[in-house]
């Protein structure tokens, strides 16, 4: 029998994904994740529950490993998560690349973010792997500036302990199957109608089953060394919740909001909100980066990979069908 591939972060939104067509590509599958992994056993995963950043469950998910998709990751927007981020980012990765070169593992497809490196004020700037880190706006996120350095890390370490290490860059990730909410907010605010303005900014976003498609091909044709960027559509805001509308069948705001009006709006309700024990519509944070440009060209995934995106709007229907049906929107 051969060794399974193992899957970190297996129960979260890309991961159950990544196991599925692992399983339905005919390999056996392990996976690791802090959450309940009952759904993955049921499907054939072998499944470790447990945190990387403990020693006895990633000896037990790492042994005898060859091949492995690193995707455990935390997405918050909150600065006081900054430490739990940094841990799992960071210290998880570096105790991933030991871990695995210490099993024998030859290669490795590691998820970043194209929040990495897209990230820009001009609404006609386009990301490629070649785009320099935007630390000067990215850099005050504790998302974004864990990512930054555990993809640094990654590729660093791996080349010194001669592991194959492959990064891909997801745009922000949609479609059926967020059980834990950490990308589809967005749209549940876009449905519940609880943006009252459009932001000046722009968004990138893909599919997570040609995510997963994405990482697999990565695993089989990725060059080491090398970050691809997984997106598909290059959208304004106004674009991006009026076609939500579409998709959900709601009206959406026809209202637009000038960045320093939708940074000092949030400046100002964000801690009443919170005195209150209420959470804000919109955050600081959230606030801030809805008036940046985030657009991502996915031209080597393309040409490298064969990565071939599904139809977005096809993405955002299936979104809000599925949140609807688990009653959350």
């Amino acid at each position: 029998m051969t060794n399974p591939v193992l899957v970190t972060g297996a129960t979260g939104f890309l991961g159950r994904h990544v196991c599925r067509e692992l399983l339905e590509a005919g390999h056996a599958v392990r996976g690791i994740g802090r959450s309940d992994g009952s759904d993955l056993t049921a499907m054939g995963v072998e499944f470790v529950q447990g945190s990387i950043l403990d020693d006895e469950p990633l000896v037990q998910a790492t042994d005898g490993i060859e091949t492995a998709y690193h995707l455990a990751g935390w997405v918050s927007r909150d600065p006081k998560d900054a430490e739990a981020m940094r841990a799992i980012h960071v210290d998880g990765t570096r105790r991933m690349v030991e871990a695995l070169s210490a099993s024998g593992c030859r290669r490795v497809v590691y998820a970043s973010s194209t929040g990495t490196i897209a990230a820009s004020t001009d609404p006609h700037a386009c990301a490629d792997e070649s785009t320099p880190y935007p630390l000067e706006l990215v850099g005050k996120w504790p998302y974004y500036e864990s990512k930054i350095e555990a993809e640094e890390l990654g590729f660093n370490l791996a080349r010194e302990r001669g592991l194959e290490w492959i990064a891909i860059n997801p745009s922000l990730i949609l479609g059926p199957g967020d059980l834990g909410g950490s990308s589809t907010g967005d749209v549940i605010q876009v449905m519940k109608k609880q943006i009252p303005a459009v932001p000046p900014g722009g968004v990138c976003f893909v599919d997570v089953r040609d995510v997963a498609i994405g990482a697999l091909q990565a695993m089989e044709k990725g060059i080491p060394g090398e970050r691809y960027i997984l997106g598909a559509a290059n959208w304004s805001l106004e674009t991006f919740i009026r076609q939500i509308g579409i998709a959900g069948g709601v009206k959406t705001p026809t209202l637009s909001s000038p960045g320093w009006l939708t940074v000092n709006s949030a400046r100002i309700v964000e801690p009443i909100c919170r005195l209150f024990g209420k959470t804000p519509p919109l955050d600081l944070a959230s606030a801030q980066m809805s008036c940046l440009f985030w657009y991502a060209d996915n031209s080597k995934a393309r040409s490298d990979l064969g990565f071939t995106p599904r139809d977005p709007m096809q993405t955002l229907r299936d979104t809000v069908d599925d949140l609807q049906a688990r009653g959350l929107i």
